[in-house]
């Protein structure tokens, strides 16, 4: 068995390949919605070429997207390159778990695949924060139903916006400072944009579990979440692969049904 996961958030796309026991290989690529099928599978096979591989050796696919425009040119790449019918994350494939928001056709794929890779990994009710070009909470249910969640502002986008709207303040590096009160511009830029996230992240933290009533475990996940690693105890494991894992766990509950 050969299984080529695509996940593809807003600022990165990330190719995954595991063969039955283990993840062998990752990439990643700028998402860009235009980029096509063809494009994809030049850049593809050039990567997998270094690792020992090629397009044919798949004989599955499962892709995860949160820009529409671009599931065509993914689907065909599967279709086209890997000659496989891809299961795709809203389309095709069964989750398996009950999502309990007001309109569930709402819930973003990777908000559903963080949830069932956080269910299959951690017991009882869980908050999963996902830090990437948006930073969400989302809430799951022992059961590992997805109960709805929050969305705010990703660390990067705000520092960006905060460059972009202020003409004197500069574009800076998203690092921890040593002190809360920065003695330069660079200084308080960073301590407001650092700082500010660990505040938000801790106060939403405690409003969630307090709405909740109950104990909730809190995993981080996303590309920024290694940035706050050590900096606050609120949240209780970093899990880089807890995408990854949640599309393992779909695909699997889908190849069994089938």
């Amino acid at each position: 068995m050969m299984l080529l996961a695509i996940e593809q958030g807003n600022t990165n796309t990330l190719f995954a390949v595991h063969d039955g026991e283990r993840w062998t290989a990752q990439w990643r690529a700028a998402t860009e919605s235009s980029r096509t099928a063809d494009e994809y599978a030049v850049w593809l096979s050039q990567l997998l070429a270094m690792a020992g591989l090629q397009l044919g050796v798949f004989n599955h696919c499962i892709i995860s997207s949160v820009v529409p425009q671009s599931i065509f040119n993914l689907r065909n790449l599967a279709r086209r390159y890997l000659h496989v019918e891809p299961l795709v994350i809203g389309e095709n494939a069964e989750l398996g778990i009950p999502v309990r928001i007001d309109k569930p056709s709402e819930a973003g794929a990777d908000r559903l695949v963080n949830a069932i890779g956080a269910h299959v990994a951690y017991e009882g009710a869980l908050i999963v924060i996902d830090s990437g070009t948006a930073t969400t909470f989302d809430v799951v249910a022992p059961d590992g139903g997805f109960e709805g969640g929050v969305i705010a502002p990703g660390i990067n986008l705000s520092m960006e916006a905060l460059h972009s709207a202020a003409a004197k303040l500069p574009r800076v590096a998203i690092q921890k400072p040593q002190r809360v009160v920065g003695t330069d511009t660079v200084g308080a830029m960073q301590s407001g944009v650092f700082w500010g996230y660990i505040s938000l992240i801790e106060g939403l933290i405690s409003r969630i579990r307090a709405e909740q009533d109950r104990p909730m475990k809190v995993i981080a996940t996303g590309g920024v979440a290694s940035l706050f690693h050590g900096a606050t105890s609120s949240i209780d494991h970093f899990d880089p692969d807890l995408t990854i894992r949640g599309m393992l766990e779909i695909w699997r509950r889908n190849t069994k049904a089938s």
